[in-house]
């Protein structure tokens, strides 16, 4: 007796479907080219995870050097005198640190200068 996989291939392409819900066109009805679109979708989702790591960084760095700068130095500087000072704080806190308390912040800079 001979088994037809019509579920198994029902269920297997209705994943497929479900995620490409939303895409223009024949990018949501047509099965070779939601394939396709699914795929490029899921690694542009993979490497966009990636990049947003690096976003976020140079936002921290960008809001560091306008506080530094409000408190006459440079990033660079501030950042090699609190090494210098054995600080170790990162981006993400001095940046908090930063926007939300700046009495603080100016002793850091304060503590980098010294």
């Amino acid at each position: 007796m001979r088994i037809k996989s019509g579920v198994t291939t029902r269920h297997h392409k209705k994943k497929f479907f479900k995620r490409a819900k939303g895409n223009y066109s024949a990018k949501r009805t047509r099965w070779r080219m939601v394939k396709q679109q699914v795929e490029a979708s899921l690694n542009r989702a993979y490497s966009g995870r990636k990049d947003r790591k690096g976003d976020f960084r140079s936002l921290w760095i960008e809001r560091i050097n306008a506080a530094c700068r409000e408190n006459d130095t440079n990033y660079s500087r501030f950042m090699s005198g609190l090494k210098k000072a054995g600080i170790t704080l990162n981006r993400k806190m001095l940046s908090e640190m930063a926007v939300r308390d700046g009495g603080s912040f100016k002793k850091l800079v304060e503590l980098s200068r010294a």
